[in-house]
C-alpha cells in the first residue's frame, strides 16, 4: 500500500468504467441497488460489507486485500489469525515497519518456506527438512 491513495469510491468506479461494466451491472452482479452503489462511488456511502467488497475485487480484478484496505477494514481471516497470536503478531507487524514491499515480500516467502517444512514434519515426523540453495524445501528421511 501506498500513502496517498485515491478514495475507495473513486477507485472502484474508475476500474468499473475501465472495464466498462455498468453501474446497474455492477450492483446486481454485487446484490446492492445502482443507488446505493452510486453514493459509494461518490463517497456518500461508507463502503460495503466484506463480502461485497470481495465480489467487487473479483468484478474489477483487483487484489481482495488492497480493495478492503482501501475501504477502511481488514479481512476476517487475518483479524482471527491476529486474535490467535496477538502479542506475537503484533511484535511481526511492528517489525515490518520501514521495510520496503519487496523486503515483506521476502519476509512472507520466508515464512512460507517455515511453514511448508512444519507441514512436512508434521506429515512424517522422522523426515529432515531442509531448504535448498534454489529455495525449494526438500525432505529426507535419514538411512535406518
Amino acid at each position: 500500500m501506498t500513502g496517498a491513495r485515491e478514495k475507495f469510491g473513486a477507485f472502484i468506479r474508475r476500474e468499473r468504467e475501465g472495464k466498462e461494466i455498468g453501474l446497474r451491472e455492477m450492483a446486481k452482479m454485487i446484490g446492492v441497488s445502482p443507488t446505493y452503489l452510486s453514493k459509494v462511488e461518490r463517497d456518500e456511502f461508507l463502503p460495503p460489507a466484506e463480502d461485497k467488497v470481495r465480489a467487487i475485487a473479483g468484478i474489477i480484478g483487483c487484489d481482495t486485500d488492497d480493495l478492503l484496505a482501501r475501504a477502511g477494514r481488514v479481512s476476517t481471516d487475518i483479524t482471527d489469525i491476529i486474535k490467535r497470536h496477538p502479542v506475537e503478531l503484533a511484535a511481526l507487524l511492528r517489525t515490518t515497519k520501514g521495510l520496503t514491499a519487496d523486503d515483506i515480500a521476502r519476509l512472507a516467502r520466508e515464512a512460507q518456506k517455515a511453514k511448508d517444512c512444519q507441514t512436512a514434519r508434521k506429515s512424517d515426523p522422522l523426515s529432515a527438512c531442509k531448504i535448498d540453495p534454489s529455495g525449494a524445501v526438500v525432505c529426507s528421511r535419514p538411512a535406518a
